[in-house]
């Protein structure tokens, strides 16, 4: 299910029509955007509500976006402008054709299932998002519901991670490693923090046993990183719960040739 959601809900941060939407508010930079965008079902929280939730960025990006996004832009503004911008791509990318075949309806209405049904505890974006009123458009309704999913398996893979103690960083550390990424330290997701700050963070997790000198995984990193992968799978599971096996079965069939021309387009 997430490779099959994960596409569609990539137009959001990939695609140029939910920038356009953000920026024409007056988010100036791509990440103004994204972090009031994402941050604005939690309503006007402040900074480390946001660093908190969000977890994977280092100390003070946050910060650099919020609370002032709320000064000028209200948090339903920006909720609303993805609620424009992320459908209007998803229609480009998919035609005419795709985006209103009946199939299309039929996929939204049994991801909106699992996604206004997961159990909400301890799922703090999650949480928010189920706060908004799912759209009626069948496309923003996929677009929406496929988004509430991601939100909602995110939660459970900082839940994970906090049960690792993989802090944010570190989580990047290891998701390069695995990408066959070397030195971590290089990963584009990192790459631009402080050589002191990244050295002691790689450094931790040679004390800890997960890295070794060269900066390769060890045994324990690698299976550290797959109890994580396969407790967040776990974690995902249960909203799908609410569909029988003839209706999931029915969901990945419907979903099939949407992600595979979001693919294609490499949802841009």
């Amino acid at each position: 299910m997430f490779d099959l959601l994960e596409p569609i809900c990539l137009v959001t941060f990939l695609a140029d029509e939910c920038h356009e939407e953000l920026a024409a508010l007056g988010h100036h930079t791509y990440w103004d955007g994204y972090f009031a965008g994402r941050a604005a079902p939690l309503g006007r929280v402040e900074a480390q509500v946001v660093h908190a939730a969000f977890y994977n960025f280092a100390d003070g990006e946050a910060a650099r976006h919020i609370p002032s996004a709320w000064e000028t832009i209200p948090p339903e503004a920006s909720v609303a402008a993805r609620e424009r911008g992320s459908p209007a791509s998803l229609r480009r990318v998919l035609g005419a054709e795709l985006a209103g075949f009946p199939g299309l309806v039929r996929a939204a209405d049994l991801t909106t299932e699992p996604a206004t049904k997961a159990p909400a505890e301890g799922r703090v974006m999650y949480a928010g998002m189920r706060t908004l009123e799912v759209p009626s458009d069948p496309v923003a309704r996929l677009w929406h519901s496929a988004t509430m999913l991601r939100e909602h398996r995110g939660d459970g893979h900082v839940a994970a991670l906090v049960g690792a103690r993989i802090g944010g960083t570190e989580a990047h550390v290891l998701s390069a490693l695995e990408q066959g990424i070397h030195p971590p330290e290089s990963f584009g997701r990192i790459h631009h923090l402080p050589k002191k700050r990244l050295a002691a963070v790689l450094d931790g997790m040679r004390e800890r046993g997960l890295i070794d000198t060269d900066g390769h995984f060890t045994d324990t990193g690698r299976a550290t990183k797959q109890r994580i992968e396969t407790l967040t799978d776990e974690l995902a599971t249960p909203p799908y719960e609410t569909l029988s096996p003839a209706e999931l079965d029915e969901l990945i069939a419907e979903l099939e040739p949407i992600t595979a021309t979001l693919v294609a387009a490499g949802s841009r």
